[in-house]
């Protein structure tokens, strides 16, 4: 595997994490959007990403192929006073657990900057080769 190749890679992975962080963060922004009970909960958002293979069957990076969504029945909430309760008092909630969704963002998080460490550490690579040919 060359320099270019790793940078792919990384590349690819920095795409996916990006997208995973969107996707927390989309899902961390709801965890408090209310619904009527006839309608569907806020349904939480979930990357699906798999591997690119190559030539050789050698892995060749990521790819995110889809969105998951979470359940659209949510969780009732007893909230008789709230102006969108129905005749019970309920509420809908997402069911999106909040705990859950930090785990998520920092594994993001650590994804994204470690691939991004890989692009630098390749790219210097690179321009310490261009230094040596030129000596």
């Amino acid at each position: 595997m060359g320099t270019f190749a790793a940078i792919g890679i990384a590349g690819s992975g920095l795409d996916v994490y990006r997208r995973w962080l969107d996707a927390v963060s989309d899902n961390l922004a709801n965890i408090n959007t209310i619904r009527p009970t006839g309608e569907a909960a806020f349904q939480a958002r979930y990357i699906v990403a798999e591997s690119i293979d190559n030539e050789g069957g050698n892995s060749g990076g990521v790819q995110a192929t889809g969105v998951a969504l979470g359940s659209a029945e949510g969780r009732l909430v007893y909230e008789p006073n709230h102006p969108l309760a129905d005749e019970q008092g309920y509420v809908r909630y997402p069911d999106v657990d909040m705990s859950s969704q930090m785990v998520q963002l920092i594994q993001a998080q650590r994804g994204y900057q470690a691939n991004a460490a890989v692009i630098d550490r390749a790219k210097d690579m690179y321009s310490t080769a261009l230094t040596i040919g030129r000596n």
